[in-house]
């Protein structure tokens, strides 16, 4: 039996069977990533994608119970060149195929994955249908359902109620706390497990609070900080996140990361704009301004910070994408607050961003002194 995807212009490419038999819609995007389809696979930024993994061969070591970003499996359909059938790692539990069947969640193989990325990339991301009916009555179906940034995914990611980490991981927020050396409050928007792994790891306790919460609300956890998380979809609908960054500014110390710094990049007035195929990988060089240090970072976005929108906010660039001159960060100096576009957890990815963790606590004595 062959599966097909088909793009919203009529274009179909057809492969083989994976995961589960289930028709699915979603923007195709493709990640350059040679690892972490774990990670990716659960990664809330990627809701409402299919996600097309450009290395030819995928799932060699299987899928493990620790390695998850979040509770679910988030993009809609999965396309790879070749699914492994047996994965060979220690940790291994599920094969690729069976922990998509597993999840009703539904893949391609075998399929020219070179082909449709050049597709993509030329042309831009696309709206697709991973089906095993007939293209064309698929394809009708596909023109009457909602587009990607039509939808509001961050209200389907965040956490409906607050909820604390810690150094063993999630907690109630009323749970007796060993004594860490902060307390941040974070904005959750799509928040991956790997940066409260990581803020825990500094010695933080991290109050996760639901994308709708406001200023007042924020600011009666008392936080030391206020991180702003990543998270999926066009960040011109979050016009209540807008007003509750805006409010903090200036009363807290503030660090965005990825639609974080779109959210930043808004709530001073600026602007943001859909990037034509997105940056997703592990490899994208970005350079400090003020250092001239370049960075190797892992990515996972489709909107950018326009830098224009920027001039008389009061905030400035300070990191650029070498790649393409997108703004990969920016900093709000009088008012304490920075950010930047690409994940300094990794998971998946080079570790070169990690002081950023411990670059904001610092800032935080700083601004507590």
């Amino acid at each position: 039996m062959a599966r097909h995807l088909v793009l919203e212009d009529g274009s179909v490419f057809s492969g083989e069977p994976l995961g589960a038999d289930i028709e699915v819609f979603g923007e195709v995007v493709f990640n350059t990533g040679m690892t972490g389809y774990q990670e990716i696979l659960s990664d809330p930024s990627y809701a409402g994608q299919v996600v097309l993994l450009t290395y030819p061969l995928i799932g060699n070591y299987g899928l493990n119970q620790d390695d998850f970003e979040s509770d679910r499996v988030q993009p809609v359909g999965l396309i790879v060149h070749e699914a492994a059938e047996h994965p060979s790692n220690w940790r291994s539990r599920w094969s690729l195929d069976a922990f998509l069947r597993e999840r009703h969640v539904p893949g391609l193989q075998r399929v020219d994955t070179r082909a449709l990325t050049l597709r993509l990339r030329s042309a831009g991301v696309a709206m697709g249908a991973l089906t095993d009916d007939d293209p064309q009555a698929a394809l009708a179906r596909l023109r009457q359902a909602p587009s990607y940034d039509e939808r509001l995914f961050v209200e389907e990611v965040s956490t409906p109620s607050p909820y604390a980490w810690g150094i063993e991981g999630r907690e109630p927020v009323d749970a007796p706390s060993r004594s860490y050396d902060c307390k941040l409050v974070l904005l959750d928007l799509g928040v991956k497990a790997n940066i409260l792994r990581r803020f825990a790891a500094e010695g933080c306790r991290v109050i996760v609070l639901p994308h709708f919460s406001t200023a007042q609300e924020v600011l009666g956890w008392q936080p030391d900080g206020v991180v702003i998380s990543p998270g999926p979809g066009d960040p011109r609908h979050l016009r209540t996140v807008m007003e509750t960054v805006g409010d903090l500014l200036g009363k807290v110390p503030m660090f965005g990361i990825c639609l974080g710094n779109q959210m930043l990049a808004h709530a001073v007035g600026g602007c943001t704009y859909k990037l034509k195929f997105g940056h997703r990988g592990s490899n994208h060089p970005v350079q400090d301004l003020a250092t001239r240090k370049v960075t190797i970072t892992s990515q996972n976005h489709g909107y950018a910070v326009d830098e224009e929108s920027l001039v008389g906010t009061g905030a400035e660039v300070t990191h650029r994408n070498l790649n393409d001159g997108t703004v990969e960060g920016i900093r709000i100096e009088k008012r304490d607050a920075y950010s930047i576009q690409y994940h300094p957890e990794a998971a998946p990815g080079p570790w070169d961003s990690r002081p950023w963790f411990s670059d904001f606590l610092t800032r935080i004595g700083r601004a507590g002194a």
